[in-house]
């Protein structure tokens, strides 16, 4: 595709170098960009670049990395002329520049952004040798991952005390995680594949629509920058049994020699064994071997404009139980399935020379076909075969004013149409459910800011297919930043979830050897909430340190909750109805701290300390006690990440997390009859070793050895035999476990 001539006759040159302003090294591979326009190039090995050829005009060069602050220079570009434009830029460990996208559908930086988002680097990842997005996630305050089935290995998401349906997962933005995706997706999605996660606590329906009541995980994929290259394996043993875990991963992006042209490539080979914690026969986590591969490319196609586009395809089996070299109606209780799941995009973006105006066009598409058994007692009959296609599209404008009443601001508008499509067939049971969920939306707000103030308006209009009228969502955000580096932050949204038979629950679950289904009650009403959170977000720089406190307190009231009551038995299959109760509470605080000494040493931990009741008591099964706590939800839990570079190519990474006492459901089939357990408090904590060793030019090698819960701190009470109940499962994921890893990369 080529650029107008206009750009091409110029012969105006921009060029330059970057530079570390503490060691006077320059900086390879730093983003430079002409702000308002699709130029942009990297710096070279050597700390370099050029942009040939650039239009005439004012315009803004940009120096961006993850890492440092970024740094601008504005320019009077003039035909024929060449132009000297070189950056210092100055660490920034502590993330006060950080670009994010969740809060407003369009990039900022966290110092200006109206609303508290968390971004959890591919550095953390790295520190705690994760190789899926779930991994990652529990090393931000207010977070939690967590292990529900012994059986197949179900990880959810908790944010602020709030079970995972209430989390909203996007794809670079776009609502395209299915109903039947959520189930395993996180774990499934490899970290590879991930530039950034975004993490926004709080109700987000303003924007994302249904179940972003608790928050949202916004999941943002590689971008091709430069030509680079790595491959890497890691072997993991778990529990010290015998039981490995053996994942490769593979990157690569190419990009022209012009810049118009971008492709990043992605894939991961996963093969994981069974564990048998108590060696009863039966896994307390599941086999596992899959197959990711996708890429993410770019075309720009004018100064003003750039199509992305973006695909994956992921296949895995799992399977849990006993006997896995058994057919699954040979053993006693498996839980099985095989997936097949297909997603990609494409969108458009188009800005106006005087940067103004915006707007993006998108759509997105995830197919899925999913083979499973979910049975006990050698049940012949508990095949299933599950199809699901989503897809999602719409356009986004948005507008920037100089002065709009009494400050700049943008005005922000889209419209989005979501439908989402399942058949689900137990032909051994004679069962077949098909759902069909629509949802046509618009959304607008407007976000007044300068560097003082930030005030946003907005709300979401959503028309459900499943539910009658229409469902309003507003929120109101207010920004404060008394100095440049204090930020101060209020915030009000409303949230709901759309009544779904098929949820997260299309896991069925094995509860003494019974299968379950989920129905939803006749009178069944969408689950609202409101939300309200204020923070304060600090930063400093004494010497050569950098620190940010955070502190926030939250507070979140639901009308109209989701429960699940059993109502009997159909065909051998125990049913379960979902119907509303009065409501819950939930409030509390997260505290963040991050300290930074130059490259050398930085430390991240927070604390989360909450309440999470419900109105009024309920009871969860047969004779058990009613109570007003929910489950699962621990009033304390915290994260720590540590990294020290004695050596500049020697990493010496901690990390860990804290799970304070909670209340768990026990059901009854191996004991006699249902039971609340409190849970002890654990203390998963890991480490990690790695050195670089530069091979030849730019082709590098990492070694890197480490062990995850290093003091075993595992659950010790769990059921066994068949007639066990395989949700009863808490605490952290992995036992202690080593591992060993290589990385080569160019």
């Amino acid at each position: 595709m080529m650029l107008p001539a206009k750009a091409q006759d110029t012969d105006a040159h921009i060029h330059g170098h970057v530079i570390d302003k503490n060691t006077g090294e320059h900086l390879p591979y730093i983003v430079v960009i002409l702000k308002g326009t699709t130029i942009g190039v990297s710096t070279e090995s050597t700390g370099h670049y050029m942009m040939r050829n650039i239009p005439e005009g004012t315009f803004t060069v940009e120096a961006a990395a993850v890492g440092y602050k970024t740094q601008s220079r504005e320019i009077n570009v003039k035909k024929g002329h060449s132009y000297e434009v070189n950056f210092t830029l100055e660490e920034d460990l502590v993330q006060i520049d950080g670009v994010i996208v969740s809060a407003t559908r369009s990039e900022t930086t966290r110092r200006m952004s109206p609303t508290l988002v968390n971004v959890v680097g591919m550095d953390v990842y790295n520190k705690a040798n994760a190789t899926t997005v779930a991994q990652g996630l529990s090393f931000q305050p207010g977070v939690r991952v967590e292990n529900n089935c012994q059986n197949c290995g179900f990880q959810q998401v908790r944010i602020n005390g709030l079970d995972g349906q209430y989390t909203q997962i996007l794809i670079d933005s776009r609502p395209i995680f299915s109903a039947l995706a959520g189930v395993y997706g996180i774990e499934q999605l490899p970290a590879n594949m991930v530039d950034r996660v975004e993490v926004m606590r709080g109700g987000g329906s303003a924007l994302f629509g249904s179940s972003a009541i608790a928050g949202t995980i916004n999941i943002i994929t590689k971008e091709p920058v430069r030509n680079s290259a790595a491959i890497s394996h890691t072997t993991t043993a778990i529990g010290g049994s015998g039981a490995f875990h053996n994942t490769t991963d593979i990157n690569a992006s190419i990009v022209s020699e012009d810049n118009k042209l971008g492709l990043a490539i992605f894939g991961q080979n996963t093969a994981k064994d069974a564990w048998d914690a108590n060696g009863d026969g039966f896994t307390e986590l599941s086999t596992i071997s899959g197959q990711t591969l996708g890429f993410r490319g770019y075309v720009k196609t004018g100064l003003y404009s750039k199509i992305t586009a973006e695909y994956h395809h992921l296949q895995e089996f799992r399977r849990g139980g006993d006997n896995l070299d058994l057919p699954p109606h040979e053993a006693m209780i498996a839980e099985q399935t095989d997936h097949g799941i297909n997603t990609g995009g494409l969108k458009f973006d188009w800005f106006s020379k005087d940067q103004k105006h915006r707007m993006n066009a998108f759509a997105s598409v995830q197919h899925i076909n999913r083979d499973s058994y979910y049975g006990a007692g050698m049940d012949p009959n508990a095949y299933g075969k599950t199809k699901d296609l989503t897809w999602v599209g719409g356009a986004q404008y948005i507008y920037k004013a100089d002065n709009c009443l009494f400050m700049p601001a943008d005005l922000t508008v889209g419209l989005e149409y979501n439908e989402d499509y399942l058949r689900d067939n137990m032909s051994g049971y004679g069962r077949v459910t098909e759902q069909t969920v629509r949802i046509v939306s618009a959304y607008a707000q407007n976000e007044w800011k300068n560097s003082r103030w930030g005030i946003l308006i907005g709300g979401r209009l959503d028309k459900h297919n499943l539910i009658d009228g229409l469902i309003f969502s507003p929120r109101a955000n207010l920004r404060y930043n008394p100095t440049e580096n204090i930020n101060l932050r209020a915030s009000y949204s409303y949230g709901f979830r759309a009544p779904q038979a098929f949820d997260e629950d299309l896991h069925i679950d094995n509860v003494g050897g019974t299968v379950s289904m989920i129905r939803l009650a006749d009178d069944l009403r969408v689950e609202k909430s409101q939300s309200i959170s204020v923070s304060a977000d600090m930063y400093h720089s004494w010497g050569n340190w950098q620190g940010n406190v955070l502190v926030e307190g939250f507070f979140t009231d639901l009308d109209d909750v989701f429960a699940l009551r059993e109502v009997g038995f159909e065909d051998g299959i125990l049913i379960k109805e979902r119907h509303n109760e009065s409501g819950a509470r939930v409030f509390g605080a997260n505290l963040e701290g991050k300290f930074a000494y130059k490259d050398v040493f930085q430390v991240q931990l927070g604390v989360t300390a909450q309440s999470s009741k419900y109105k009024e008591a309920r009871s969860w099964g047969e004779g058990v006690e009613a109570t007003r706590n929910m489950f699962r939800t621990p009033d304390l839990h915290g994260y720590l990440t540590a990294s020290y570079n004695p050596l500049k190519a020697l990493t010496l990474a901690v990390t860990g997390t804290y799970t304070g006492s909670m209340y768990v459901e026990h059901h009854a089939g191996m004991i006699a009859q249902n039971v609340t357990v409190k849970t002890p408090d654990f203390l998963d904590m890991g480490f990690k070793a790695s050195y670089d060793l530069k091979v030849y030019r730019s082709f590098a090698m990492q070694l890197n050895a480490g062990v995850q819960n290093i003091f075993n701190s595992f659950q010790k009470d769990f059921d066994s035999g068949a007639d066990r109940d395989s949700g009863y499962m808490y605490g952290p994921t992995l036992p202690r476990t080593f591992f060993f890893g290589v990385k080569l990369s160019y």
